[in-house]
């Protein structure tokens, strides 16, 4: 199978957008914990933030199976390139989990998920105190998980960009077109 050695523009859009989104995400998480005062404001950002990421990660998923994205370099040891898939399913678990759970916590608390104005997310589970307890505490687990995964998934990329330069940064980070996109009849080696 023929495949650009490059993502499509859609997926490198896609895929920064969502790095914007997700990092700002959880440094508003933290700011959320740590301040009492600014909680209200952090919190009316947090929930439409969060249903913007379920959205756009859904229409990144449908994008990744229909355009896949461009093989791994054939002397990749094999190890590596399980961690790098494994590493992204992760992410795309989790950035459908996180945004799953805070909705489910926020409707078993029975707290309204205002987005814009007076559009709100209807409730997904009914009011309980104590599944509102676990799921918070579920929420925070996976926020810790999404970023320890994000933070590897930047090492990665920087390992790739400034130390093996073998084009799997560039793939994703390069906003020129390369003719080599055009003409490579290269077949994924895996």
């Amino acid at each position: 199978m023929n495949r650009p050695q490059r993502f499509s523009v859609l997926s490198r859009l896609l895929h920064w957008l969502m790095a914007v989104l997700v990092l700002a995400m959880l440094f508003i998480g933290i700011a959320m914990v740590a301040s009492l005062s600014d909680y209200a404001r952090l919190v009316a950002i947090h929930k439409p933030l969060g249903a913007a990421i379920l959205v756009l990660v859904a229409i990144r998923l449908i994008n990744r199976l229909l355009s896949p994205p461009p093989p791994l370099p054939a002397q990749l040891p094999a190890w590596q390139r399980f961690a790098a898939h494994a590493s992204h399913w992760l992410l795309y678990l989790l950035m459908f989990a996180l945004p799953l759970v805070g909705w489910a916590m926020l409707s078993a608390a029975d707290y309204p998920i205002a987005l814009i104005g007076s559009l709100h997310l209807p409730a997904i589970l009914p009011r309980d105190a104590a599944l509102y307890a676990t799921l918070r505490n579920l929420h925070s687990i996976l926020a810790y998980l999404l970023f320890a995964t994000f933070l590897a998934h930047l090492g990665a990329a920087l390992l790739h960009a400034l130390i093996l330069r073998d084009g799997v940064f560039q793939s994703m980070a390069s906003l020129r077109a390369r003719s080599t996109d055009r003409h490579d009849t290269s077949s994924d080696p895996a």
